[in-house]
């Protein structure tokens, strides 16, 4: 073995040599003015910003820079043979390149920065091409056409299964051309927004016995004990109530109230109402997702038995709502149909009717003295709870009501009549009605990062000036100076009043 020591390249050939094995690096950043983890965009928000294409060691060539504002839906259904996955591109918003902002050539040179502006601004309502499926209703294609909140990957728990994800992101992305002269897409950078779009007040629902998520009215008989008879009947039925409105920044959601109508129907004169001991109530939130266009509301009907050749789901998660005090509610006794005929009242009507029409007294029909046969009481009683409902915002991500193509998100006032016989046995009534959530624009005059008023404090404004200007009138005639006078009236009136006096 020799000894002798190897001869050495030149430096300068061993650095072109290393130079050979060196990829050409680029880094694309998306940087979001004024945007922050929790910042909520909405309808006519503006996003905008910079894409920032850095490149090392050496140039890189490229064929176009596309900046888009994507939303997307997706659901996964775990079936039985094959898991079906859906994606679902409802948005689709690209921004113009101007032909100046890129180098000439178009080459991105080594060691160098590029930025590239963009600016979107969240549009009310989506194409008509968002929307391609067959609907039957037009109310629900109106609803598909709307923009969906975003669902999943809040910062707190929003009742969203992984089955379900909107989300809605800042992307883009470098082109180059292939050995063929196709445009291929070379590298792709991603940024996620929250969006909640603004949702009107709808009407309310027209809930029928098919609909089987909600419990609009629930009746149950009373007894004192296991073993003695019905004492009476008792139905608690209620209405939707108006939507809880969530604020601009998602933080606070403002209160509405529900009522409920009691009413107890006794089966004797010594049956007494029960008492009321105390309310409660809780909110579902219901998700719905399918692997295929939904052509119906989920919430109404039975979704369980509506499946089609698309795979579908729901999913549904609750939370507690403080107890309601019902102390200042009180029965009050009425008098049923029967009962008023067994009074005389309406029989005395007729009475006086036909008296005066015949001229003939005739008693009244049914009118004796003999006692009648009573299976019930002639009256019943009656009672209104008004039940405040405060939505816990500091503990869940409460999203807007709304229906997309293959995801829908609804909620569910669930609310329990506990009630207290005579005898010390309780028993407990439930009800469950539809509880629309929105986006409220009560925003209290936000300005934005320029010193301008923000679009929900501009629309504040502008619904004060209009409730300013529909508020009613008082007209009266004016005063005698401020109306016109034609020429001779002041003597032709002084000459009136000489006349009278």
């Amino acid at each position: 073995m020799s000894n002798r020591p190897r001869p050495t390249a030149p430096a300068s050939t061993v650095v072109e040599s290393a130079q050979k094995h060196i990829a050409p690096k680029i880094n694309m950043d998306i940087h979001i003015d004024n945007h922050y983890q929790s910042k909520i965009y909405t309808t006519s928000s503006t996003v905008s910003g910079h894409v920032k294409v850095t490149t090392s060691h050496h140039s890189v060539p490229f064929d176009r820079v596309q900046v888009l504002l994507l939303g997307t839906s997706r659901t996964r259904i775990d079936a039985i043979n094959i898991p079906q996955a859906t994606s679902h591109t409802f948005l689709k918003l690209t921004m113009p390149i101007p032909d100046s902002y890129y180098p000439v050539p178009r080459r991105f040179e080594a060691d160098t920065t590029n930025t590239i502006p963009f600016h979107f601004v969240i549009p009310q309502h989506l194409t008509l091409n968002a929307c391609s499926h067959r609907i039957p209703n037009d109310a629900l294609k109106e609803n598909h056409l709307r923009l969906p909140p975003s669902l999943g990957d809040w910062d707190k728990d929003d009742f969203t299964p992984n089955m379900s994800r909107i989300t809605y992101s800042v992307r883009a992305r470098i082109y180059h051309q292939d050995a063929e002269g196709k445009s291929v897409r070379a590298m792709e950078a991603s940024h996620d927004i929250k969006v909640i779009p603004i949702v009107a007040e709808d009407a309310p629902l027209n809930i029928t016995t098919q609909d089987k998520l909600y419990v609009m009215s629930k009746s149950k008989s009373l007894r004192k004990s296991i073993l003695s008879p019905k004492v009476g009947k008792v139905t608690v039925s209620a209405n939707q109530p108006a939507p809880a409105m969530i604020s601009s920044d998602g933080h606070s959601i403002s209160p509405t109230t529900a009522q409920l109508d009691l009413v107890f129907e006794p089966t004797s004169n010594e049956s007494q109402p029960p008492k009321v001991v105390s309310v409660t109530s809780k909110v579902t939130a219901v998700t719905y997702y399918s692997a295929g266009g939904i052509n119906q509301y989920p919430n109404l009907k039975d979704w369980s038995r509506s499946f089609g050749a698309d795979g579908r789901g729901s999913y549904s998660g609750s939370i507690p709502i403080p107890a309601v005090s019902v102390g200042n509610a009180a029965w009050s006794q009425n008098l049923t149909a029967q009962g008023r005929r067994d009074s005389g009242y309406d029989s005395e009507l007729r009475y006086e009717s036909d008296h005066s029409a015949n001229g003939r007294q005739t008693p009244p029909s049914g009118h004796d003295s003999r006692k009648r046969s009573n299976n019930g009481a002639p009256y019943y009683y009656g009672m209104k709870v008004h039940v405040p409902v405060q939505l816990p915002a500091g503990k869940k991500q409460f999203i807007p009501t709304f229906h997309s193509c293959i995801s829908s998100r609804v909620y569910v006032l669930w609310m329990t009549v506990t009630l207290s016989a005579l005898a010390g046995t309780s028993s407990t009534v439930t009800v469950g009605v539809p509880l629309q959530v929105g986006l409220g624009l009560r925003g209290g005059g936000q300005v934005d990062a320029t010193g301008l008023p923000t679009f929900e404090a501009a629309m504040e404004e502008a619904a004060l000036e209009v409730d300013a200007y529909l508020q009613p009138r008082t007209m009266s005639v004016p005063d005698i100076e401020f109306c016109s006078q034609l020429p001779g009236y002041t003597e032709r009136r002084n000459n009136r009043v000489t006349e009278r006096a």
